[in-house]
């Protein structure tokens, strides 16, 4: 079986080959290695290798980890990429660097308070379920397009957010369908950069730099589609 090494050295290849078939610089791809289930040895040993940036679907499991971590790793950048529970938020806006998983005005709303109390200012991104499908979170973005009576809700939900005082909205994150083919999950990846250019148009003075899509099966079409931030765990740590 490859070593830990190894699989990063070739997901990191992969990265760099999807980029350049998309005319993009390596460098505009930010790795983020999903430590979910993986113990604080691992997240070290992945940190030794010079990466930095480490996501978690659970608040407490992360807390957890951010905490023992930053008494030797203050390097490390920790990404919540998972839904945020409300009785979790607080925990959220101390712990975590940055948030992918915003999804609605109330929660938004909760980070920016805690977040102030904190003395952060929180980075985050605005998860749209753009594949309209009912088992994902995130804001409703499948219809946007086809039908314009979802496009200016959709556009007053993202105002409202942009208003918090203590949060920095940076760009967009969803979760493409499970698939057997990476191929199926392209124009899922296609309509988030769209929605985003457009949201960027109608919100210019918000932030709008980052696509946090693709995972372990789908990631290589993501960084075609424009992703700056892909999430990867079961291709980097053994299953």
């Amino acid at each position: 079986m490859p070593t830990l090494a190894e699989r990063y050295s070739t997901i990191l290849n992969r990265i760099a080959a999807a980029a350049r078939r998309a005319g993009r610089e390596t460098e505009s791809v930010k790795l983020v290695a999903v430590s979910k289930g993986r113990t604080l040895a691992e997240v070290y040993e992945l940190n030794a290798l010079g990466h930095r940036d480490f996501g978690e679907n659970r608040a407490e499991e992360g807390g957890d980890k951010i905490n023992a971590a930053c008494r030797d790793h203050k390097a490390i950048t920790w990404h919540m990429i998972g839904h945020v529970q409300r009785r979790k938020a607080r925990d959220v806006a101390a712990d975590f660097d940055w948030v992918h998983s915003v999804d609605g005005a109330p929660l938004a709303e909760r980070l920016s308070r805690l977040a102030g109390e904190a003395g952060r200012t929180l980075p985050i991104l605005l998860e749209c379920n753009v594949s309209g499908e009912v088992s994902k979170s995130g804001l409703p973005a499948d219809r946007w397009q086809s039908d314009p009576a979802h496009w200016e809700p959709l556009c007053a939900i993202v105002e409202s957010i942009i208003a918090q005082p203590n949060l920095r909205v940076k760009g967009l994150m969803t979760m493409a369908p499970v698939a057997p083919e990476p191929e199926m999950a392209r124009p899922v990846f296609r309509q988030l950069r769209v929605l985003r250019d457009r949201l960027a148009a109608r919100f210019p003075a918000a932030e709008w730099s980052e696509l946090s899509m693709g995972m372990t099966d789908d990631f290589e079409v993501a960084v075609e589609e424009g992703a700056t931030m892909v999430r990867i765990g079961r291709a980097i740590f053994a299953p």
